[in-house]
């Protein structure tokens, strides 16, 4: 199945809205916003689809004007069926000046046989806020399945200005790599990463607050690394999506709550 999905944010009185939406079947935009006089724009994403299968191309757009902030939400676990030559997505998000981002995807579950490709291309234009985050599962664990997917493999593209300042690619293929050897999964069965971008001032700060949270944890294994603009790359290991997607969402909400005003990037 082909199917689009176009988000286009604007701003008015200092509260965001959805200035337009296009989307095709499996996809669905729900206005979520609790507060609306807030500011932030929550929207869910929905998929009336079981999960992503054979031959699936899936293209999405994400535009978010000046000084607009978007949170876009998902509605449920993304899960990849069996396949022989696989499915794929695209996601191009456009952040105009002094707008900010926030996508914490629940996780993905890839079914054995499983060939997914997603790639990711996020347009600043300086002062912004970056949160994105995205885990993987090893499959069905319940079922029986770790491991069993022919290949998942994620590319995000960060461009600040018209440059590639962050490229992230991640690939697993446990049929040619050994998952659990140093280096790789080390014995663990789930993975999140998140990429954080701020202003250097919150950086610090969040740096500090996340690694003191995560330290909390049972029984994960995490690393946080500094980006060359203004920001973290945060990977955490475990055995539970839930407890990791929970503290992805504790760490994008401790960085949105404790500082509501944007600064400038370093250019």
């Amino acid at each position: 199945m082909n199917a689009h999905l176009h988000i286009h944010t604007a701003i008015r009185k200092g509260i965001t809205y959805l200035k337009q939406s296009y989307y095709t079947p499996p996809f669905k935009v729900a206005n979520i916003t609790e507060d609306k006089q807030a500011g932030p724009l929550h929207l869910m994403l929905m998929c009336s689809s079981p999960g992503v299968l054979e031959g699936d191309d899936y293209q999405l757009k994400i535009n978010v004007e000046e000084n607009c902030h978007l949170h876009l939400h998902t509605q449920s676990y993304q899960r990849l069926f069996n396949m022989q030559k696989g499915a794929r997505q695209r996601l191009e998000v456009n952040l105009q000046k002094g707008s900010s981002f926030v996508f914490i995807p629940h996780p993905a579950v890839p079914h054995k046989h499983a060939v997914f490709s997603t790639y990711n291309k996020i347009y600043l234009q300086g002062n912004n806020r970056l949160i994105w985050g995205e885990l993987l599962t090893c499959g069905r664990k319940l079922n029986g399945e770790q491991f069993d997917f022919v290949k998942y493999h994620s590319i995000t593209d960060v461009y600040l200005h018209g440059r590639l300042v962050i490229k992230e690619n991640w690939l697993v293929q446990p049929g040619i790599t050994n998952v659990h050897a140093i280096g790789q999964w080390e014995g663990y069965s789930h993975q999140a990463s998140m990429i954080i971008l701020d202003k250097p001032e919150t950086i610090a700060e969040a740096y500090e607050t996340i690694n003191n949270y995560l330290q909390q944890q049972n029984d994960i294994t995490f690393g946080i690394s500094a980006l060359p603009d203004a920001g973290i790359i945060v990977r955490i290991l475990g055995h539970k999506a839930e407890q990791l997607f929970n503290c992805q969402q504790r760490i994008a909400a401790l960085i949105t709550t404790n500082n509501n005003n944007l600064v400038k990037h370093a250019n």
